[in-house]
């Protein structure tokens, strides 16, 4: 699948297994780290140069999520119950409509965002009902520059000039 970037309004990303591979670490005093890719942190910086929206929505309220979204300059939503709801929200607050954004997800708690969007897109280790509501599979699994991917080969924008 090759989209258009016309005919997107903005990218929307989960965290958890889609900018990680779905592991965390949690060390004794409670405090989490995870594994992000830096060709990701590329891919959203090439993205921000074009002045295209994207966001992090994540059910999780964790400080990496946090820090990871103020480091490469993306809205975060986090501590999110429900995923079609702040989509919604994102378009009236935006001006977006939902047919025209894309979704990147890999779990079940993401089919919500999936059913609401025109272009849901899963990783490739996504859970499996991810992929059959899915309009496009990744190659790559989370955490292992899915933004980057999207970015060249899903809407094709190149990361150089």
């Amino acid at each position: 699948m090759i989209v258009n970037s016309e005919d997107l309004d903005a990218i929307i990303f989960d965290f958890d297994g889609v900018l990680t591979d779905n592991r965390v670490l949690v060390f004794g005093d409670g405090t989490e780290a995870v594994w992000c890719n830096r060709a990701d942190g590329l891919a959203f910086d090439r993205l921000r140069t074009l002045n295209f929206p994207t966001f992090i929505v994540s059910t999780e309220t964790s400080a990496v999520v946090r820090a990871r979204g103020t480091k490469l300059q993306i809205p975060v939503l986090h501590g999110v119950v429900d995923k079609a709801i702040a989509i919604k929200a994102l378009c009236a607050d935006h001006g977006f409509s939902a047919d025209r954004l894309m979704f990147v997800g890999n779990d079940i708690n993401d089919l919500p965002a999936i059913d609401v969007v025109g272009y849901p897109i899963a990783v490739a280790d996504a859970h499996p009902q991810v992929i059959d509501a899915a309009k496009h599979v990744l190659s790559r699994k989370g955490g292992q520059g899915v933004a980057r991917e999207v970015m060249e080969a899903v809407i094709r924008f190149p990361v150089a000039n």
